[in-house]
């Protein structure tokens, strides 16, 4: 079955302001899981619907563990998108991915703590596959764009999220390397998860902006470093979208993660928390009808 394209993007504070959208719209939405990021901005580019949400809130006023990961893409699931895109700054730990290099994710490493990371609980348990964390449709559409305005991007790479919203030690970084892990960041647990409980597809494409703290003979990272890093790399994130945009497929066929709740929910219907089934219409009315 085929639809419209409309893409959630998640980013920076000012990501949507120097988009260029048609018909920009800023708009308040709600969600039963507290209070989102901001709100949000929708407009069109090329004819698809985008809609933009900036992660930490507006002048980036919230910590990576303090976000509202639940609502954020209740409100994106609410306003009806389709699949989610997530604009990140990361650290490299692998000399492969320089700084100025964009990454578009395949894997990711879970070392956050205490972060709500499900919508589901008490009186409604559901488990979905988190298996394949990133949708390869969405990564790949994600990966020509971005080469295609001229970007250095690698296919793929294993995120480590942590806490924050201090950087690493060196100890530190050198143990998520022997983990397997390519880059680090703070923000794509539980954000990964939640999407594909809310059924919607999620790919990551992150900006290096520094070499962790692995290298000996390198300085340590400095927030100021990772500013001038993602001001230099934010118009050909702006230019990545609007390319994605152009060469989106006239219509959007299925995914598999459309129906990610299929067979997800073990709580028998009679047994089903009536409170808490009211408060995920939104993400999962199809399959709690």
């Amino acid at each position: 079955m085929s639809a419209a394209w409309h893409i959630g993007v998640i980013g920076g504070s000012g990501l949507a302001a120097g988009i260029g959208l048609d018909d920009a719209q800023d708009i308040e939405v709600s969600s039963p899981f507290g209070a989102p990021s901001a709100e949000v901005t929708t407009g069109t580019l090329a004819g698809v619907r985008f809609t933009f949400l900036p992660r930490h809130g507006l002048g980036h006023r919230l910590p990576p563990a303090t976000i509202n990961y639940r609502a954020n893409i209740d409100v994106l699931k609410r306003c009806g998108v389709t699949d989610v895109i997530a604009l990140s700054a990361i650290g490299s730990l692998n000399a492969a991915m320089e700084p100025g290099h964009f990454v578009a994710v395949d894997q990711v490493i879970d070392h956050t703590g205490g972060r709500t990371s499900s919508f589901f609980g008490e009186g409604l348990v559901a488990h979905v596959s988190m298996a394949d964390p990133v949708c390869p449709r969405l990564r790949g559409l994600l990966v020509e764009a971005a080469r295609g305005v001229g970007a250095e991007v690698h296919d793929g790479g294993t995120y480590i999220a942590i806490d924050g919203p201090q950087f690493s030690t060196r100890a530190e970084s050198r143990l998520y390397q022997s983990w397997g892990a390519d880059v680090i960041g703070m923000t794509a647990m539980p954000e990964a998860c939640l999407a594909r409980e809310a059924e919607l597809p999620y790919a990551l494409l992150g900006m290096v902006t520094d070499y962790d703290s692995w290298r000996d003979d390198a300085a340590a990272v400095d927030a100021a470093d990772v500013l001038a890093v993602m001001q230099r790399n934010a118009k050909v994130a702006h230019e990545a979208v609007r390319s994605l945009a152009a060469a989106l497929p006239r219509t959007r066929e299925s995914s598999p993660i459309d129906r990610a709740l299929d067979h997800a929910v073990m709580t028998a219907r009679e047994h089903r928390d009536p409170v808490l089934v009211a408060k995920l219409q939104a993400v999962a009315g199809r399959v709690l009808a």
